[in-house]
């Protein structure tokens, strides 16, 4: 029941998720011919677990039925696209031009000066508290 509709789930993902979610519809401007071309991920999970068994009845000369074990499970799943390029068909050549993320850019840059300011603080605290 709960693995049937996970795998239909994650086979419409597989159908969505072909070569024509890679490479998109040729696109016509001026002459040129453009194709845009993605990157096509997966993610998935899921989890489940079961509790021990637990005897339903207590006290003296009670019958004891068992109860089933407590357990639970659940699952998520998704595709992600990104456009990573456009290949321009014009003039009989072909050229890739990559499409730049620049949010993951200023993100990278701004890690590595929050590193850096971290390192040399500690550095400088450091080299403070060794003088006397």
């Amino acid at each position: 029941m709960f693995l049937d509709e996970l795998q239909k789930r994650f086979a419409d993902m597989q159908g969505k998720g072909n070569w024509q979610a890679v490479f998109g519809d040729v696109i016509e401007v001026d002459g040129r011919r453009i194709i845009p071309v993605a990157s096509v991920q997966y993610l998935f999970g899921m989890g489940g677990g079961q509790g021990p068994t637990r005897s339903g009845a207590r006290g003296r000369g009670a019958r004891k039925p068992t109860v089933p074990p407590p357990g639970g499970g659940g699952g998520g799943g998704g595709m992600r696209l990104e456009p990573i390029a456009l290949i321009d068909l014009s003039n009989g050549r072909m050229r890739v031009e990559p499409i730049i993320n620049i949010t993951k850019l200023v993100v990278a840059a701004l890690v590595v000066v929050a590193w850096s300011i971290f390192w040399v603080a500690r550095a400088a605290n450091a080299g403070a508290a060794r003088r006397p």
